[in-house]
């Protein structure tokens, strides 16, 4: 028995597993946060550029 917890004592396995969860845990935060960054301003631009169109269209025929 004692063997056993020097052992767990010296284990370091669930260590670095809980290392790896919070360090892709935050690459994950990172992504969801770069995605909704990216998708506002893409969708912004996206509209400017139909509004620029849409105007263009409009004063094409004049």
């Amino acid at each position: 028995m004692i063997n056993f917890i020097k052992n767990f004592r010296k284990d370091e396995d669930g260590a670095v597993t809980v290392d790896w969860v919070v360090l892709t845990a935050a690459v994950v935060g990172l992504a969801i946060a770069a995605y909704g960054t990216i998708s506002a301003n893409t969708q912004t631009l996206i509209g400017t550029a139909a509004t620029a169109v849409a105007t263009e269209n409009t004063n094409f025929g004049n």
